[in-house]
């Protein structure tokens, strides 16, 4: 099944609602935090299933196809299609 386009749009330009990082885009939220709720527990509702996906994506180290769906003023940023992508890129 194919991950819905809007649940990778909000993890990539959704800022943490609150902690620590607050105000820092999801996908930019370091691995150990998003790892420290896995094995808490994640929030309930749509920020506990987007910071469980960003895990996955994290975990299985697919944060750089995420670019083309950050802000357009994000530094990382890329005006790419993510198939397009080589290992190595």
């Amino acid at each position: 099944m194919a991950p819905d386009q809007k649940v990778l749009i909000q993890i990539a330009r959704m800022k943490m609602p609150f902690g620590r990082y607050a105000g820092r885009p999801l996908i930019d939220l370091p691995e150990p935090y998003v790892v420290w709720f896995r094995n808490k527990g994640f929030p309930k509702g749509r920020l506990g299933m987007l910071l469980a996906t960003l895990y996955e994506i994290k975990a299985n180290g697919l944060e750089l196809l995420l670019a083309p769906l950050r802000e357009p003023s994000d530094p990382r940023y890329q005006n790419r299609d993510p198939r397009s992508f080589k290992e190595g890129d």
